[in-house]
């Protein structure tokens, strides 16, 4: 909305003082011509902004415009401050306003709380793009519209439309019941429901979206974090998925736990090293995690994953086996 916008500008010549309009139309996402449209607005309005001319000039706001946040300690500040760094783009497509917000978080502290909580933020980064290996995080591109649609639907309590990919399957339509938005690990779903029965989609896979006018059949209270794990445990324990025996080395027990689906027992052996009873997706999902852990881990069970890990094993090992 335009009048978030003005806000916006304000907040940006209030804190970073000199703008030119190539820099205020890139933060706030619109073109130079509704930049110079909207300071002319703020000047109508009696906004003291003003303009100054020449390579190094730009806008500039005349001091005096201030509001007061009383009700934030230092603490809560950072808190947010540090939030809103965390790579708010992904946070079902509410980035720029998030970084609205931030502005109006800051430009409303008093002078002093302003200065401390920034130079403390800076000395804070949550999440970053890369690890320390330099191994890119994996971020899943949503159409924003798409986004809008589904949020909106869920919102509102609306029934939501979707044209939605399944994994090995023809796209199609389906009308859902949306009962909420869930990130985790970077991934998006939507949790709904289909004629009473649960349904998860990935946000990912969802083509198309429209919400729709009629009202969702849902409960008018929810519990995310009862529902997510209640859906969580029934994929880790449903379907056709592949039971194993897992002999490995202690100090790389969180690995394994982190990639299987499931742990369903777990003993210390007399040599030191863990027993655990595992479930994964599939043999390729199980070969694939084992493979990782190298020498730390060994299959006692079944012999078809057994078989697979020595296969791969026999291949790099014959790649190897001369030199260039």
């Amino acid at each position: 909305m335009r009048a978030d916008r003005l806000v916006s500008l304000v907040l940006l010549l209030r804190q970073r003082g000199r703008l030119s309009a190539t820099t205020l139309a890139s933060e706030l996402e619109v073109s130079t011509r509704t930049v110079l449209r909207d300071i002319e607005a703020l000047s109508a309005a009696g906004v003291p902004v003003f303009a100054e001319r020449g390579r190094h000039g730009g806008f500039e706001l005349l001091p005096g415009l201030r509001t007061e946040l009383t009700g934030l300690n230092h603490d809560e500040t950072l808190a947010l401050l540090t939030a809103g760094s965390a790579r708010g783009e992904q946070v079902f497509g509410l980035g720029t306003a998030l970084a609205s917000a931030m502005r109006k978080v800051v430009d409303a502290l008093p002078e002093g709380h302003r200065v401390v909580a920034n130079d403390a933020a800076q000395r804070l980064l949550v999440d970053p793009a890369t690890d320390l290996l330099a191994r890119r995080k994996v971020i899943e591109d949503v159409p924003e519209a798409t986004v809008i649609e589904v949020r909106r639907a869920v919102l509102a309590g609306h029934k939501l439309r979707i044209h939605y990919a399944a994994v090995d399957r023809a796209p199609k339509w389906r009308t859902v019941d949306p009962i909420g938005l869930v990130t985790v690990r970077e991934k998006a779903y939507l949790l709904a429901t289909v004629s009473g029965a649960d349904r998860t989609y990935r946000l990912s896979r969802i083509l198309a979206a429209e919400a729709l006018d009629e009202p969702a059949e849902r409960p008018a209270q929810v519990d995310l974090d009862r529902i997510w794990q209640e859906r969580s445990t029934q994929f880790r324990t449903g379907g056709d998925q592949l039971a194993a025996i897992v002999t490995l080395n202690p100090a790389r027990r969180e690995e394994l736990v982190g990639t299987a689906l499931a742990v369903l027992a777990e003993a210390l052996e007399a040599d030191g090293r863990l027993r655990l009873e595992v479930t994964f997706q599939d043999l390729r999902h199980a070969e694939w995690a084992l493979w990782q852990l190298g020498t730390d881990a060994e299959a006692a069970a079944p012999q078809s994953l057994r078989a697979a890990l020595r296969e791969r094993a026999a291949v790099i090992a014959a790649r190897y086996a001369t030199p260039v």
